[in-house]
């Protein structure tokens, strides 16, 4: 189990809800999303394909969201999601991984995931995900610069909630130009992020934030050089976690345990190969291949989920209603597990009268995203040394991970939780 940290259940700031600053015409729509990344343009690209009109608010351009890499790991239900929606360039430019590697004791454990599941995973990265919606969503002559009309705008940041209890809510946006619009709408989705604009709205009264703070970031890097093993290897060691990842044949994403509040400006290159080299080294003579470090950054964990994810008419979909630490993997899977059973529950709710039905939506991806936060949290507390980290609970720590290696139910376990827990649209249990 992770160690002990800042964990509680609290209501978040609420951002009250404006009128409007002045006279705009509003613009009406079935569905407004607040958010253009992955869950948003999923959600789009679903919609279109239903024939329900909805827009699409994004704060960023296009170009802004495409050069900010984020790495990927697909479950297989996420890759089937994306195929079934005729977006199937994963399956020829993505790297398909049959198991990943525990080391620890200086050597590597393989987990195989494909032998234990009969599924695989897929190295995609976050921002690959973006550009094939992004693409599609051009080519069906739904985007534009923050222009009326089109279904996805660019630089269109949402300024206030308007109505957000009633059954027309709304919001204001602004272009790029700095021009004000407004938009009202059946239905409005927040998929804008952790950050979102929209759920800070919801009803203090009527929502709980659950949080778990983690006391160790990672400190991740972008190399330029070929990779040193040919599946993902998670470390653990005496001097702490090191997470062996891949992004291309030339360019590979690397990070290691550091405290939230490192300074990644103040490493040189060799100081950051000389801290990865030492936490995988071990007598089987296993070292990375060294190359220009191209990009640092520090990834703080942290773990939160909103509970109800539907007010009124008001929905949430992905990092606006939950996330998680990145050690399982689960935060994109999660996002567009949620926008398939959302665009599900629009489809039942335009066909009736209900607002009811809205409900199942948050009672569809609760078990999904519970299951996702508990195995991130094993899996962070099982590979991770903490503050202040007794010698019993490292020596715990490491029996654990050597049961797990040893244990086929344990292997299978990790692996079930890596690969994901069936079909997103499946029975029973999601």
């Amino acid at each position: 189990m992770p160690a002990p940290a800042a964990e509680r259940a609290v209501p978040e700031r609420t951002v009250p809800e404006r009128t409007v600053p002045e006279r705009t015409v509003a613009e009406r729509t079935v569905v407004g999303i607040v958010g253009g990344g992955p869950a948003g343009l999923l959600l789009s690209h679903l919609l279109h394909r239903s024939g329900v009109d909805h827009v699409v608010l994004e704060a960023r351009s296009r170009d802004e969201i495409e050069h900010t890499h984020r790495a990927g790991i697909l479950e297989a239900g996420a890759v089937q999601v994306l195929v079934d929606a005729g977006l199937d360039r994963v399956l020829r430019d993505g790297s398909r991984h049959d198991g990943i590697v525990l080391r620890f004791d200086g050597a590597g454990h393989r987990i195989d995931l494909t032998g234990l599941t009969g599924r695989s995973v897929w190295l995609y990265p976050q921002t690959d995900v973006f550009v094939d919606l992004a693409t599609r969503r051009a080519a069906d002559g739904a985007d534009g610069v923050g222009r009326e009309g089109a279904q996805v705008r660019w630089g269109a940041t949402v300024t206030h909630v308007l109505d957000g209890d009633t059954d027309r809510p709304g919001v204001l946006w602004t272009d790029p130009e700095g021009d004000t619009h407004e938009l009202r709408c059946d239905v409005l989705v927040g998929a804008d992020g952790s950050h979102s604009t929209l759920r800070h709205t919801l009803p203090e009264a009527q929502r709980r934030t659950f949080v778990h703070e983690y006391p160790y970031a990672w400190f991740g890097v972008i190399v330029e050089t070929p990779r040193s093993a040919p599946e993902l290897v998670y470390t653990a060691s005496e001097h702490g976690f090191a997470l062996i990842s891949q992004r291309t044949d030339t360019h590979q994403r690397l990070y290691f345990q550091c405290d939230p509040d490192e300074d990644p400006t103040g490493w040189s290159d060799d100081q950051i190969w000389a801290e990865l080299q030492r936490r995988v080294a071990g007598p089987d003579g296993f070292r990375l291949v060294e190359g220009p470090v191209e990009e640092r950054s520090v990834l703080r964990f942290r773990s939160s989920v909103v509970e109800p994810v539907r007010h009124g008419r008001m929905l949430l979909a992905g990092d606006a209603a939950h996330t998680v630490p990145p050690t399982g993997a689960k935060g994109l899977n999660l996002a567009l597990a949620d926008v398939v059973v959302l665009h599900d529950v629009l489809e039942t709710w335009l066909a009736g009268t209900d607002d009811a039905v809205l409900d199942e939506y948050g009672r569809r991806v609760a078990e999904r995203v519970w299951r996702a936060q508990h195995f991130s949290a094993w899996m962070s507390g099982m590979l991770h040394s903490h503050p202040g980290e007794t010698g019993f609970a490292a020596r715990r720590r490491l029996a654990e991970l050597r049961t797990l290696a040893a244990s086929e139910s344990g292997r299978r376990f990790l692996a079930e939780g890596y690969t994901g827990w069936g079909p997103v649209l499946g029975g029973g249990a999601l």
